[in-house]
This record gives C-alpha cells, structure tokens and sequence, in this order.
C-alpha cells in the first residue's frame, strides 16, 4: 500500500465566464435572461460566456513528511489547485485522496470572524478542524505565544491589521497538528521575521513531526530554501514534477519564441514582439559585476497608438522585483506612428552575482496601458568585476559602484 498523503488523478476544473453586463434587482435578471433566450431562438445566436479551464488533467502524489512547493506564473491555476485540494471549491473532474486532517491558510481571514475575539476565533478555528475544546486549550499558549497578539486577545479580529491576521491565522493553522498543511501566498503580508518564523514552524512540522506541506509562493528563494520538490504549473497543467532546482530552471528559462511570451495585460494597441539581451554567453546571457546591460524591446504598434513609453521591471531568482527603470526617467520620447520599431535601454549593471528576469511593458503618454510580458527573459550576473578581477562572494542584491576615500 502507498504511503502517500494526497493523491491527485485527472484533476480538471472548469469555470464558465459570463460576459453580460451585471443586473441590479432580480427583475433586471429576469427581464436580461428572457431577452438572451429569445434572442437565441430568434437569431441562433450563441450565449455570452466562454470556458475557462483552470486545471486540466492534474496528476500528481504526495508521500507523508513531503514539502512541496508550487510554482507558476499568475493565471497558472496554483490558486485553484489549493482551494480544491482544500474542499473549498469541486472539481469539475478527477479523483482527490486525502489521507489526515488538513489545514488551509489561503486568505488573510479565512475561517475567522470578525466580531470575535482573537480568543474566540482559535477556538472557532480549531473546532472547524476538528479538535475538541480540551485539546485546543492545551495548544492554546503555544498558539498565543507564536502569533505574538497577546494584548489583542480579547479584541475583536475586525480590528487587527493584515498582518496580525495572518500571524494569528498561521499559528492556529500549524499548532493544531494537521496532518496535511497547504499554504498560499498570504504569508507575504507578514514581515520579514515572521516569515522567516512561519518557515522554520513548516520546517518543523515536516521534518520533526512527519506531515505534509503544500507550499505556494512566489517568492522561489523560500521555495528553494524549504522544498525538496516542486510542481510547475503552466495554463492549469503540470510542466514539471521533481527536484527544486530543476524545477525553478524550468519556471526561469527564457523563451525559446516569441509566442511563448505571456502577456499578461493591456489593450493592444501596441505589442512586444521580442525582447532582446545583448550580453555573452549562450541560451542565457551574461554580465559581470558593473559591466554594461543593453535591452531592446522590439514592438508592433497599431495606428490608434499614440506616443508610446517603455519600461522595465528586474526581479531576482526570488521573485521580488529588484530593480525598475522607465522610459520617460531619461526624457526619451517615442512618436506616434503605426508599425515595428525598436526600443532600447541601456545601464551599468549594479547587481550582485545570481539569476535575474525581466519583464517589459507599454504605455501611452496618457498612462493607457497597451501591453504587458511578464518574466520575459533571464540572465545571470557573474561572480566577477567588468575588469577582469574575481570577487567569490557579496551579499545584498545590489553591488554600489561607490567611490571610497582613505
């Protein structure tokens, strides 16, 4: 018999998107569905919705005492995946095994409520868990002490910050002893320490205690640091199951096309077609410390684009954005005019060694938003100086170009 924990096959989800516009009363429904339907049968026309699948033929196995991370761009389906392993939403399709009680920390909020207390909700919290009040109240003191809210208590939670919801949130969710914990995103509110707090409680729980952690972030440093494996998710499906490292290559890897672009935003009427890194090396470019970093943004621009402006957002291997910089900052201007044109930039790379990614955008001068590609390229900054001379190792993200005086 497996040993495993959570076991996903052929996991589909479907959502059908209605693009009528919204009714006020029950009346304006009514009266907007009848006109749809005769409509129809009128014209045989087609209703205003479209499907969007989500997930699509998810398959994958979870052994007791795994951490696991998800990864994925936004729009990936990690969201969906957790909130269906957490019977929050149904599948459209596929089969869920879960063995052991779960914990779900998917929104600041989730399953508080906020007339009550902080003290009220843990035991709320932990009764829709299962445990009952003797056992929440030994854990009650380890909980208070891990959240640090203890002068808020007896405070209704409707009053606590983002950040004491979340500390709260997690210290129910980890010391209530699930036997599966999945965690989102929502550790981001929470500041730097807590974080590296919630990590090592993760760390703990599976190492120590023997249960399974669903981890979604996009901070990839944390997954990297607390995952020995990790699912890529890609337009709802797996592109990649197995080692951490591998894992985060393929997520960063530039593209190969221009089509695989993603863009994620915009009207359209002016689009990125290539973005370019003129540097050395291979498949991925390369830069030493303070030397120089040339980006060209080639982009096709439709006759109702005005005056367009670039712009550049840098983040590091852990997806924090690092770095921006936008056209205007240097006073350049593009005219208006329809066709192909190339944009670029050009500046004294001030990064530390490691994997850095771009991603560009578009905009006219009245701040209309034409286009978006996230993660658009990757290079990687060598641990060495545009001199020739070799540093082993800095820390920080950014290496200042100062001048220094004896």
């Amino acid at each position: 018999m497996s040993d495993f924990s959570i076991k996903v096959e052929g996991l589909s989800k479907l959502y059908r998107i209605s693009h009528l516009s919204g009714q006020r009363t029950v009346r304006d429904a009514v009266h907007h569905g009848a006109r749809l339907v005769w409509r129809r049968l009128r014209w045989n026309t087609k209703p205003t919705r479209e499907e969007f699948w989500a997930l699509r033929d998810v398959n994958f196995e979870l052994k007791a005492g795994e951490v696991v991370g998800i990864i994925g761009r936004n729009g990936a389906g990690k969201s969906t995946l957790l909130k269906v392993l957490s019977r929050i939403t149904e599948p459209t399709k596929g089969r869920i095994t879960l063995r052991g009680r779960i914990a779900s920390l998917l929104e600041v909020g989730t399953g508080f409520h906020p007339e009550l207390t902080g003290r009220d909700n843990i035991y709320l919290n932990g009764a829709i868990h299962g445990l009952s009040r003797a056992e929440i109240t030994r854990k009650f003191d380890q909980i208070v002490e891990f959240a640090e809210v203890s002068r808020f208590l007896d405070t209704p939670v409707k009053r606590y910050s983002s950040g004491m919801y979340v500390r709260l949130a997690f210290a129910v969710a980890a010391h209530l002893e699930p036997d599966i914990l999945i965690v989102d995103e929502v550790l981001a509110v929470g500041d730097s320490a807590f974080q590296r707090k919630c990590l090592g409680k993760i760390r703990e729980v599976s190492t120590e205690e023997g249960r399974t952690v669903l981890f979604v972030s996009h901070n990839l440093a944390s997954v990297r640091q607390l995952c020995s494996r990790a699912i890529l998710l890609e337009q709802g499906r797996v592109a990649f199951d197995g080692p951490t490292a591998e894992a985060l290559a393929a997520y960063t890897k530039p593209k190969e096309t221009k089509a695989e672009y993603k863009h994620v935003g915009g009207d359209g009427a002016a689009r990125i077609t290539h973005l370019r890194l003129l540097g050395e090396g291979g498949a991925i470019p390369v830069f030493p410390i303070f030397g120089t970093i040339r980006i060209e943004i080639e982009l096709e621009a439709k006759p109702e684009a005005g005056g367009l402006e670039c712009f550049i957002l840098i983040y590091g291997d852990d997806g924090e954005c690092v770095a921006a910089s936008f056209q205007a900052d240097s006073g350049a201007k593009s005219e208006p005019g329809a066709g192909t044109r190339v944009i670029s930039v050009e500046f004294k790379n001030p990064f530390a060694p490691g994997m850095y990614m771009v991603s560009a955008g578009i905009f006219d001068a009245y701040r209309q938003f034409h286009d978006w590609v996230e993660f658009a390229e990757t290079f990687e900054v060598l641990p060495g100086f545009s001199d020739g001379k070799a540093f082993d190792q800095r820390l920080g993200r950014i290496s200042l170009d100062a001048e220094w005086m004896p």
